[in-house]
């Protein structure tokens, strides 16, 4: 005989609460459908106190009472249905995943064809009733929410409100806020730039707008952005575009840090998936390649249609994703060029010890097995020094030159080099009224013209005239 077996709805409930949403992508997760309801502009509210709260109000479409009902079923829509272009939901889950994850009450407030509906999920009274009850709450239960008064000013929209947050701590909460608003920016931005072309949004947070960020600083012109390439799979089109970001030196330090993002450049290397215009995921090679100092310039955007989630193996939060075995034998080829290209960026700088043009202060000496940075003996400043000197003083002089030589702080160099370019100031160890007392005093040691001219194409005096 055949029994219904309900599921036990408290363990259910810790369960579907633990999906892996952090705070920023669940509220990434609500805005998808904000954004999949037309919506032009998105506000959201927090507040801490007695407790902290949430509100996200949106001007689009809105629902009905009976759309209302049916988008707060879990699993309200088939993810193997076809959606339209612009949605970027899948499962049907997100609103209330999402929600859940950070919060133990949800209630949406929704406004259509002027008439308002809502509903709430409290997870205290579904685990006490062991029953889903679906409350009608009273609306009076929100007057304190001004983004309520709002929705009512408007035609239509929808009015997500968490309550019973229980994700973040008090302590932590201005924290989340700024991880929240730079999440939001960057994986928006092509909306709140109005890249997308009329899908532009506005979004606040507690009255402050949300600036989109361009990870691949496109409006530096220095930013290489190469010819966007195509993979064709089941009549399904993937769109490759690959950016090389500026060298720090031509980067201002504002600049240079805006785009190292909080992650650094080394894990901000790699591809920037798409769906749909919305940022998915960033910073990864997929296993196709490896994070590489030589590769932190290089940004690789790929876009995607909402209609290959299967082929993309999209995860319920849209925070995971990894193509299939063919979209990845299709990227490795294209990576070889590219990789080469933002190398190249990345580590032309060293050729000025090879400059012609001057006589170095060091020399790098290349065999097959080694690369050894020496001081060059050949300097004319260190030439006419020895001379000065006894063979004793001569002997220990240049042990203490190759004592310099052997140890240079190369790990703390590369180091810094990496996470702080822009702080490394090292010509400033010398001041320009050093550099022209030593050139008075050089050039008064009665040096014929070729002595000088010699003297003259050394690093310290480059750009400096004879007197």
């Amino acid at each position: 005989m055949d029994e219904i077996v309900k599921p036990n709805l408290s363990n259910f409930i810790k369960s579907l609460r633990d999906f892996g949403y952090n705070f920023s992508i669940a509220l990434a997760d609500i805005i998808d459908n904000s954004i999949a309801a037309d919506s032009k502009k998105i506000s959201i509210e927090t507040n801490m106190n007695p407790e902290i709260s949430l509100s996200i109000l949106d001007d689009g479409f809105g629902m009905t009472e009976l759309e209302l009902i049916e988008a707060m079923r879990l699993g309200s829509k088939d993810p193997e249905e076809e959606r339209e272009k612009k949605d970027l939901g899948r499962f049907g889950l997100g609103l209330k995943t999402a929600s859940f994850s950070q919060c133990k009450s949800l209630t949406v407030i929704t406004k259509k064809e002027n008439k308002m509906s809502f509903k709430k999920w409290d997870l205290d009274l579904i685990e006490k009733e062991n029953e889903w009850l679906l409350i009608t709450p009273n609306l009076n239960e929100f007057k304190h929410i001004s983004l309520l008064e709002k929705l009512s000013a408007q035609k239509s929209g929808t009015l997500v409100i968490w309550e019973k947050i229980d994700s973040i701590q008090k302590e932590n909460y201005y924290e989340e806020l700024n991880l929240l608003r730079e999440h939001l920016a960057l994986v928006f931005h092509r909306f709140l730039d109005g890249s997308i072309r009329g899908r532009k949004i506005l979004l606040d947070l507690n009255n402050n707008l949300i600036k989109g960020f361009n990870p691949f600083n496109e409006s530096n012109t220095a930013t290489q952005t190469l010819p966007e390439q195509l993979i064709k799979f089941e009549n399904k089109t993937v769109k490759i575009t690959p950016y090389i970001l500026p060298h720090h030196n031509k980067l201002s330090n504002e600049e240079y840090n805006k785009y190292a993002t909080n992650d650094g450049y080394t894990k901000s290397q790699g591809f920037y998936l798409y769906r749909s215009g919305r940022l998915l995921i960033h910073g990864t090679w997929w296993g196709l390649n490896k994070i590489s100092d030589a590769h932190r310039l290089i940004r690789i955007r790929v876009d995607i249609s909402n209609d290959q989630d299967e082929i993309w193996n999209i995860d319920v939060k849209k925070s995971i994703a990894s193509p299939n075995m063919f979209i990845k034998g299709e990227l490795k080829k294209i990576l070889n060029s590219i990789l080469n290209r933002g190398k190249n960026v990345y580590t032309r700088r060293p050729k000025v010890l090879e400059d012609k043009t001057i006589i170095p202060f060091w020399e790098v000496s290349h065999s097959t097995d080694s690369i050894k940075f020496l001081i060059n003996q050949h300097h004319p400043i260190l030439v006419h020094i020895k001379k000065e000197m006894s063979d004793q003083e001569i002997s220990f002089f240049s042990t203490y030159l190759k004592g310099i030589e052997a140890y240079i702080p190369i790990s703390a160099i590369e180091a810094y080099a990496i996470t702080d370019p822009q702080k490394i100031k090292q010509k400033e160890l010398i001041e320009e009224t050093e550099k022209k007392e030593l050139l008075d005093a050089l050039l008064n040691l009665n040096l014929t013209k070729e002595q000088i001219d010699e003297l003259l194409k050394t690093e310290i005096f480059k750009g400096m005239k004879e007197r």
